[in-house]
Order: structure tokens, then C-alpha cells, then sequence
């Protein structure tokens, strides 16, 4: 297939190859037809009762000795054998110990925004009622483990915002890390150098520092010096992006969490949200290429969903001069964020422009899936290579109680921007839920 000349033409053929998946060769997941329970597990092994002992998920693209990796997928699950080392972000945890409860579930080499799971059946979001909502991608058995309880704390990976959206989706805490922070090796890779990032998600902030403390060493201390350099949030800048398409009241909530944590808030004007979307659009594009890059020997491997094997088809047409002219535009973009933040802490904005979709019912998930790339605001913090942190804050007038903040931060942040949702945390505390 030969390569597009001009990036939107990528843009458009990209488009068309996800148009792709809403064909008869994709459908919804059978729920329940593999794994117990709520599918947040690929393999559990449940910890004594009333141990006390720090429990942590492992999403099932970290390798962990004498375990497959099977990335989400049946095809690895026959044909790969157990690892024979832990990937380097599993040493703090093998040295202190902790009680590893499981590897997680996910997206098929986590190459989707949904959480949808063909071959183990997809995670249950905590908050389906009568229709099921998704649980987000691809991190999703590491959300649905944590905000179930099943699990203190969970690694996860992120490359578009596979940590974050889980973790906005299943209303928890979810830290992408700056990337080359922690190391990625052992880890089924999609675009490793410049997007993929290893990363804690928890059910609050306390819970996502002892997560930081088990990839970072010594994070907990400049944690602790974070908090006592800002205890307060009145001498914290936020500045305030706000994005088209947002739901009105995603974004009145998270204007509410930022007044009541006391930050000194200040609005980006319009330049700054055109430049978001550029990198937004610029960070598909490369995780798309990726996809290609790290998968392309598995497109026609027997077992691989019809839906994965169409992802890895979109990254090949965005290779090229699409993917080239991409990366070229992020030294603008990580210069534009630098200016930003010599100006303000932290850039806010919601996680996602609303709250979670739900599953079409009897339908093809394609279309939701090219629908969530524009939906989740996280790609573009990607691209520039910063973490971010996502937290749930009340939402009112609504049928789910929380939506999710998005706090950026300049690279090696972590500390900060987990003081910062501290602050945010015990603010929103006092705010009544869903009205």
C-alpha cells in the first residue's frame, strides 16, 4: 500500500481503516465467556485474607518471571512462553516483597482507547447501571481491579493515555510518568521512543504515591518535600485549558475543583487549545505508526482480532512522511508547553470531553473506538513527553457522581503534581456528589 504525500491525507486514511472496524468482521466481545468475575484478571491468585500486605496488579504487558505476557491477546497466550525475567519495573516491588496479586487485563497489545477485550472478555466498569458503560483503554482490568477493591494499587502503561482514561472511566487515580522515568524494557512495546510510559494507578492519591515509591526510588521522600514546600494551594498557578466539543458540565466541574482547592487559576487563551489539538493530532499519528512498528509481524497471525489487526493496518498507512512530518512538529510543541509552564505549575483540562461512553448494544465497536481518539484529551501530554496526572471530581446533574481531572506537568513533576491533587482531593471532599 503506498504511503500518503501529505499528513491529512494520512489523517484521512486513517480515518477510513478505523471506519473499517465497524464491518461485520468486528463485533462486541462475548462478556463473560473466559474469565470470572468482573474480567479484570488474565490470571489472579487471591491474597490471604486480612493480610495487611500492599496488594499490586500487574497489567499483562509487563513481564513478570515464569508468567506468559499475553498483551491481551489469545494468540500470545498459545504461542509465547513464561518470561524468563521480570521487566525492570517490577525490582523495588520484588525487593520490598509486595504481595503481586495478579497480571491485569487489557486491550489487545494495547493497541485500543475502549478497554474492549475479545479473547478474556472486557472489564466491567464499577459504574454500569442498566446500560454498560466502557471501563477505557487500555489499562482497563488495572482500573477495574483497583476501583473494585481487588487491588491497592496497579501498574499500568501509557502511550496515548491508556492509564488515565481507565483511571477517568472507573472514577481512580491514574499518573502518567515522564517519559524515560521508568524503565520500559520487559514491556510489550507500541511506540516506545517517544510515547510509551510505565505508570500507578490507585483509588486515591496516598494509594498513587506508594504506587510512584515502587517505580521511582526514593519518590515517597520528594513527595513529602513537595508537600511541605506547597501545603497550601494559593501559591500554585493552574492554567485553565479549555477545548471545544467539552460537555459543559465536565467542565464547570472541574472549574469547581480547581476554585476549591485554592489554586491561583489562570485561563490559556485560544492559541494555546489550537496548539493542544495540533499535538493531539500529531501524537495519533505516531501512536498509530506504532502500532505498525512494534506489531506489523502479527497482522495476518491466526488468533489476532480482526479489530487489533485493522490498527496495526492504520499505522502502516501513517508511517512515512506522515509519521516523519509528525515527530518533526514536537520539539515546537515540548518548546510551546515550556513557555506555558514558565508562566503557571500546571496546565488543567478534563480527561475526557464527557463522561464515559456507553457499549452500543448488538452493534460493531469500531466506530466508538475512532469516536474515543477524539474524545480523550491525553495523547498530546504524549507527545511532548510530560506526565499527567487524572482524578475524579464530583459531577453534578449527572447519572455518574465523578468525572475526571487532567493536571500537566513539566517533566519530572510527579511529586508536585501529586501534591497539587491532594489538595484537589480533600477539597472536592466537601462538595456534594451527583445532584
Amino acid at each position: 500500500m503506498p504511503t500518503p504525500t501529505h499528513p491529512k491525507a494520512a489523517r484521512f486514511l486513517f480515518s477510513a481503516i478505523l471506519a473499517l472496524l465497524i464491518n461485520g468482521c468486528s463485533v462486541l466481545p462475548h462478556y463473560g465467556s473466559r474469565l470470572p468475575g468482573n474480567h479484570a484478571f488474565v490470571v489472579y491468585w487471591p491474597p490471604p485474607e486480612d493480610s495487611g500486605e500492599l496488594r499490586l496488579a500487574v497489567k499483562d504487558n509487563i513481564d513478570m518471571k515464569g508468567v506468559v505476557t499475553t498483551a491481551g491477546s489469545r494468540f500470545f497466550a498459545k504461542t509465547h512462553q513464561p518470561a524468563e525475567k521480570d521487566a525492570p519495573c517490577l525490582a523495588i516491588a520484588r525487593e520490598r516483597n509486595v504481595r503481586i496479586v495478579g497480571k491485569t487485563n487489557l486491550t489487545e497489545f494495547a493497541v485500543s482507547p475502549s478497554g474492549f477485550n475479545e479473547d478474556f472478555g472486557t472489564p466491567k466498569n464499577p459504574f454500569d447501571g442498566w446500560r454498560r458503560l466502557i471501563p477505557g483503554g487500555s489499562s482497563s482490568g488495572s482500573a477495574v481491579a483497583v476501583a473494585t477493591g481487588m487491588a491497592d494499587v496497579a501498574f499500568g502503561t501509557d502511550t496515548a493515555g491508556s492509564i488515565r482514561v481507565p483511571a477517568a472511566c472507573c472514577g481512580i487515580v491514574g499518573l502518567k510518568t515522564t517519559h524515560g522515568l521508568v524503565p520500559i524494557d520487559g514491556v510489550h512495546p507500541i511506540e516506545p521512543a517517544h510515547l510509551d510510559t510505565v505508570g500507578p494507578m490507585a483509588r486515591d492519591i496516598a494509594g498513587t504515591v506508594k504506587g510512584m515509591d515502587l517505580l521511582q526510588r526514593g519518590f515517597e521522600s520528594k513527595y513529602n518535600a513537595a508537600v511541605a514546600a506547597q501545603p497550601a494551594g494559593r501559591n500554585i498557578r493552574v492554567g485553565r485549558l479549555t477545548l471545544a466539543g467539552t460537555d459543559p458540565k465536565v467542565d464547570q466541574a472541574v472549574d469547581r475543583a480547581l476554585t476549591a482547592a485554592g489554586f491561583q487559576v489562570i485561563p490559556l487563551d485560544q492559541v494555546k487549545s489550537e496548539k493542544f489539538q495540533q499535538a493531539k493530532d500529531n501524537g495519533n499519528t505516531v501512536a498509530a505508526t506504532g502500532a505498525w512498528i512494534s506489531d506489523q509481524q502479527y497482522l495476518y497471525a491466526p488468533g489476532v482480532s480482526p479489530r487489533t489487526k485493522s490498527a496495526i493496518l492504520a499505522g502502516r498507512i501513517m508511517q512515512g512522511e506522515a509519521y516523519q512530518q509528525a515527530l518533526a512538529k514536537r520539539p515546537e510543541w515540548q518548546a510551546a508547553l515550556r513557555q506555558t509552564f514558565s508562566k503557571v505549575d500546571f496546565i488543567a483540562l478534563p480527561t475526557l470531553q464527557g463522561t464515559p461512553l456507553f457499549i452500543p448494544p448488538n452493534l460493531k465497536v469500531g466506530l466508538l473506538e475512532a469516536r474515543m481518539l477524539k474524545f480523550q484529551n491525553t495523547v498530546a501530554v504524549n507527545f511532548a513527553g510530560n506526565p499527567a496526572l487524572a482524578l475524579p471530581v464530583p459531577l453534578k446533574d449527572s447519572s455518574l457522581p465523578v468525572t475526571s481531572l487532567q493536571l500537566i506537568g513539566p517533566p519530572l513533576s510527579e511529586a508536585r503534581l501529586l501534591n497539587a491533587g491532594r489538595l484537589v482531593e480533600a477539597a472536592v471532599k466537601k462538595e456534594p456528589a451527583s445532584s
